[in-house]
């Protein structure tokens, strides 16, 4: 049976969509707002080819490929920017550049280096990165000294530290950062393909919907990727609670 938070969530989007069937209803122009009813009807004529589920596949395998590398580049970059000072010095110019650096400055700028076909990975490589990094860099901060004392007067070892003393320290803040750099990865990784146009992208069909003013298609591959996004953090986050369950278990 649903709980109310749930019910609540589903309500909400019943409510969200009558009031898009409303608006398209009274603005009554196909080109400017499509119906949620007509995006269903083109989601099933795309659903039941070939080249929508390659499109998917081209792009939900680059951005995952970029977001597993920002999350292990992160990790590693953190864990020595919290042992040694001068790293965290090193990095910082790099991260604040990012982080200020508008979305579609970066694309174009890459472009130059990269093919269309590669950006989308670097792309959300680098705008999950900064997100990543931070968050787990004050986890390892925040973790409790007199438990680090206490390990250091026993002499834990090091393998022991990461799994009884770390991990459960780092456990909120890479939930947070993995949630919110997964939604980051999508936006950026997409855009990246938009400007870019790979072929056999969901970059690509964007742009033609975009070209061939074919608002219907718009609609529709935007709500398969906040489907697929969707989808995708909620089983990575599964995955990294059952890993954290498991490792409390052993």
């Amino acid at each position: 049976m649903l709980d109310r938070s749930r019910l609540e969530k589903i309500g909400a989007i019943f409510f969200a969509l009558a009031v898009w069937q409303l608006g398209a209803k009274l603005l009554g122009q196909d080109l400017l707002l499509v119906a949620p009813t007509t995006v269903i009807q083109r989601l099933y004529s795309l659903w039941i080819t070939a080249d929508f589920w390659r499109a998917i596949g081209f792009t939900f395998a680059r951005i995952v490929l970029g977001f597993s590398l920002a999350l292990l580049v992160g990790s590693l970059l953190a864990t020595l920017a919290a042992k040694y000072h001068l790293v965290e010095v090193i990095i910082w110019p790099f991260v604040a550049t990012i982080k200020s650096i508008p979305v579609a400055s970066f694309i174009i700028l890459c472009l130059i280096w990269l093919s269309a076909s590669n950006l989308s990975v670097f792309i959300s490589l680098v705008m999950a990165f900064p997100i990543i990094y931070t968050n787990i860099l004050q986890g390892i901060r925040s973790t409790d000294h007199k438990l680090l004392e206490m390990a250091n007067l026993f002499r834990v070892n090091w393998l022991k530290r990461i799994k009884y003393i770390y991990l459960p320290q780092l456990r909120p803040y890479l939930t947070s950062a993995s949630s919110v750099a997964i939604g980051l990865s999508w936006k950026a990784g997409v855009a990246a393909e938009v400007i870019g146009i790979p072929a056999g992208s969901i970059g690509e069909r964007l742009y033609e919907a975009k070209v061939y003013l074919s608002t219907s298609d718009l609609f529709a591959w935007t709500v398969v990727i906040v489907a697929v996004s969707i989808v995708f953090e909620k089983a990575f986050l599964l995955l990294l609670q059952g890993l954290f369950a498991r490792l409390e278990k052993s």
